[in-house]
Order: C-alpha cells, then sequence, then structure tokens
C-alpha cells in the first residue's frame, strides 16, 4: 500500500522536527515535502532521501497529498491560501492567530477540511472535554481559573492550549461573553463572578503544562496535563491527518477527530 505524501510546514521547528522523525516510521504517511521561512539558514538540508527543505510553498503542495502546519500566523496563511486554491486538506497547529486571521482560516475551510488545534495531544483535548463538564457541573459557584507553563523561548501568551480551557469551561457553563482575565496586577478589586483567570509562566524548555483549577467554598478541583516530551503532539496531529484525508470541507478541531464530540 503507498504512503500518503505529507508537506510538514515549519519543518525545522520544534514540532516540525518531531514531525519529521515520525513520518520516517509511519507506515502510512512518507515526508514528502518540508517548507520552512525565506532565507531560514538550513534551507536546502536533506531531511529524507529526496526531500530537501525549500522555501517554494507552491512546489511543495505539488508534491503533497495533505499539509501539517506548524508555523507562525502569517506564513500559515500564506500556504493555506495555496492549499486551498490546490485542493489540498490541511492540519493546522499554529497559535497566536488574530481574530482576523481566525476568520480568513473559517473562509479557507469552505474550500478545504482544516482540523485547527490549539493542542494536538490526545490527553490535552481530553482536559478539553472534562474542563467544559466541570464548568457545567460545578455552574458559577466554581471560580475558574487556568495556569500554564511553557519554555523560555515560547512568543505567545497566554498558550493557544490555556485559551482553549479557558473556552471550554466558559461553553460548560452556557456563557457566551467569556469574561477572560489574562493579567492582575496592582488594585483589581474583587474578582467578577464570570471571570476565567489565564497566567502564563514561561522558563527552561517545558514542553507544557496546563491546570485548570475550580475553586469553591472550602474545596477545589485541579484538572491537570503535564508534556514531558512533544512525540504526544506529533503523533496526535498525524491522526488528525489521517481522519482529515477525504473529509469535506469545513473547519475542525481535535475533539472531533477523537469523537468527543459532533
Amino acid at each position: 500500500m503507498s504512503r500518503h505524501r505529507v508537506l510538514v510546514a515549519g519543518a525545522l521547528g520544534r514540532m516540525g522536527e518531531r514531525l519529521c522523525a515520525l513520518l520516517a516510521e509511519d507506515p502510512a504517511f512518507a515526508l514528502a515535502a518540508a517548507l520552512e521561512r525565506v532565507g531560514h539558514p538550513a534551507l536546502g538540508r536533506e531531511l529524507a532521501p529526496g526531500v530537501r527543505v525549500t522555501e517554494n510553498a507552491a512546489a511543495a503542495l505539488a508534491s503533497s497529498e495533505l499539509a501539517i502546519v506548524f508555523a507562525n500566523p502569517e506564513g500559515t496563511l500564506a500556504l493555506l491560501r495555496l492549499a486551498a486554491a490546490a485542493h489540498i486538506p490541511c492540519v493546522v497547529g499554529t497559535t497566536g492567530l488574530r481574530p482576523e486571521e481566525r476568520k480568513e482560516i473559517e473562509a479557507l475551510a469552505r474550500r478545504i477540511p482544516i482540523v485547527l488545534a490549539a493542542n494536538f495531544s490526545v490527553a490535552v483535548n481530553v482536559l478539553f472535554h472534562l474542563a467544559r463538564e466541570a464548568g457545567r457541573l460545578l455552574g458559577a459557584g466554581y471560580d475558574a481559573e487556568v495556569l500554564e507553563l511553557h519554555h523560555a523561548a515560547k512568543v505567545d501568551a497566554p498558550s493557544g492550549t490555556a485559551l482553549r480551557i479557558a473556552e471550554a469551561i466558559a461553553e460548560g457553563r452556557g456563557r457566551g461573553d467569556r469574561h477572560f482575565v489574562l493579567a492582575r496586577e496592582g488594585e483589581t478589586g474583587a474578582r467578577p463572578d464570570a471571570a476565567i483567570g489565564v497566567q502564563a509562566l514561561r522558563g527552561g524548555d517545558n514542553p507544557g503544562e496546563h491546570t485548570a483549577l475550580f475553586l469553591g467554598r472550602g474545596e477545589r478541583l485541579e484538572l491537570v496535563h503535564r508534556a514531558a516530551t512533544r512525540d504526544h503532539f506529533a503523533r496526535g496531529a498525524l491522526r488528525a491527518a489521517a481522519w482529515a484525508l477525504g473529509r469535506p470541507p469545513g473547519l475542525y478541531d481535535m475533539e472531533q477527530v477523537l469523537g468527543l464530540r459532533g
């Protein structure tokens, strides 16, 4: 059986490197193209037999059946526009997207299937599900806070995963206002009842830790995920890629891939 040809965008980043390594061992997929930003010092490096790192997105897509994208928002959107024109499904793990960038991705997903997720870990997506259920079952009587810790080189804060946890809690509470508090300093006054705090810590080489806290009177519930490596993120992205092949156009998330919601 032939292996599906995959383009990895952001191939020399932390996630891209792990994806390329796992693709070398995967019976269903093969690395067909490796894309990096213009001017990257390692352009031309061979990552697999016949596959060299390139900055030419159109040429990379021409040799691929599916793209997995972990890049900056600008590069991600540029690639998705080309992928939509070529009818190539995409799996996107880019974070730090602005509302207008998210809106453009939604528009492009009317033409191709796009799986967009802040985190492709299977366990983290179960955490999203549990956070939503905890928000629903505990209700507004429990204050909700989200704490995240990542490596010192991470450029966006809070993490996309932390924000998704907060969104899941708000969904569970049935609230559409999503009152997120991303920073506290000075005389902040009493905590608003509807607030969900999201706080970020940075340091070292930590791949990622997330804690959702539900704080009641005399008790608290904590839901915690700690990552030791990035391999489970990469495996989840490959699982999403297998799921996306043959899907109709639409914007999907990892919880749908796992069957946790429709």
